[in-house]
């Protein structure tokens, strides 16, 4: 779903996101972190699988989060994404994973592009930029 330039995508927390105190396990935002950034790419036309037969490869190149509260099994939950950023070399994107209005997680994610040799691109492609737009 998509509200202006914020993708909305909605996930439930399973048992194999859980640890063995039934609190999702750290590394399981960091997947839904990606689908949304994939999906918020998607949801502009953009397929990653047609920009690596581009030469173009987006790691992410730096993250931070903030982990404000647990998510739990059966937890229906909401992730938010959208740019807040553009450079040069690199886009910044904003997410938000919530429980209702509650906020448990706020990441600032930056994407480089690069070649598949590893290059960096000395500026970011036109077909990446557009997703600013």
């Amino acid at each position: 779903m998509e509200h202006d330039k914020k993708i909305i995508q909605q996930e439930t927390v399973y048992y194999s996101d859980t640890d063995a105190y039934g609190v999702v396990w750290h590394g399981s935002y960091l997947r839904w972190l990606e689908k949304g950034r994939v999906l918020f790419c998607e949801s502009k036309g953009l397929k990653l699988s047609a920009l690596e037969k581009d030469d173009i490869i987006l790691p992410v190149i730096e993250m931070n989060i903030k982990y404000k509260q647990s998510a739990h099994l059966e937890d229906n939950i909401t992730v938010e994404t959208e740019i807040i950023d553009t450079a040069r070399f690199y886009l910044t994107f904003k997410q938000v994973i919530k429980k209702n209005e509650t906020i448990l997680i706020e990441a600032i994610v930056k994407i480089a592009a690069i070649k598949k040799d590893g290059t960096l691109y000395r500026s970011l492609p036109e077909q990446v930029l557009n997703l600013a737009k």
